[in-house]
């Protein structure tokens, strides 16, 4: 069984996958146990709850690896997640995983957005940074962007909180009026989600992925610790 757990990244995660895969809402914690608990034996993690939920947690990655579970993670906190265990074989999708994992991005809150809730598409309401900045990037390369311009850009946005952040409360400290306005429009009209293409990556990947047979060994153990047991119950498993 393949399960992915996707939102705002890619709202529309349905239309990009098979049948074989399926589409959960954002993972908080005890999601991804629960999946290895149904069968799971690929999980995709791409957007998980932070803020009011408690979020996923680290060992209950490392649990469902111990237990011969192949674990994709991809373009928000699952890129995250991926970076911080990949030494334990969680296997990373996408540039905003890349970035993470080589320490140009080390702020978690780079790949944070307002959205709408569930049923209403969990749609993007503001930008998170690492779109602001694939965006930069691909106006500054081939002189579409001034690289001054495009450093005002980044430089005003990290100072936007994550749910304030727009276009125009971005170019509004940087080019006013006119100018601002004509700035606001090339950067929506050239903008880069990179967020939902790290996404549909990491569903294609797990789409032609077949998991290996058996258990493959590992130079770690998982740790059954007290808390483990007491948050996870894998006492009973």
């Amino acid at each position: 069984m393949k399960v992915v757990f996707v939102g705002p990244s890619l709202p529309q995660a349905r239309e990009h996958a098979s049948q074989e895969i399926s589409i959960r809402p954002p993972a908080t914690q005890g999601d991804l146990l629960a999946a290895v608990v149904e069968g799971a034996n690929v999980i995709g993690l791409v957007d998980g709850g932070f803020e009011y939920t408690a979020p996923v947690w680290h060992k209950e990655i490392l649990f469902a690896l111990s237990r011969g579970v192949t674990v994709f993670g991809a373009a928000s906190m699952g890129a995250l997640r991926a970076a911080e265990c990949a030494a334990f074989g969680m296997i990373g999708v996408g540039a905003i995983f890349q970035d993470y994992a080589s320490g140009e991005l080390v702020d978690d809150a780079d790949v944070a957005l307002l959205h709408t809730p569930p049923d209403m598409g969990s749609g993007a309401l503001t930008l998170p940074m690492v779109n602001i900045r694939a965006t930069v990037r691909k106006l500054v390369g081939p002189g579409s962007l001034q690289a001054s311009t495009g450093d005002e850009i980044i430089q005003s946005a990290e100072q936007i909180f994550f749910k304030q952040r727009t276009w125009k409360r971005v170019v509004d400290t940087v080019r006013p009026g006119e100018q601002g306005d004509e700035l606001v429009a090339l950067l929506t009209r050239q903008y880069v989600d990179q967020k939902r293409l790290d996404a549909v990556e990491l569903i294609e990947t797990i789409d032609q992925f077949s998991p290996p047979k058996g258990i493959t060994l590992k130079d770690w153990t998982f740790q059954e610790t007290t808390t483990w047991q007491e948050i996870a119950g894998v006492s009973k498993l």
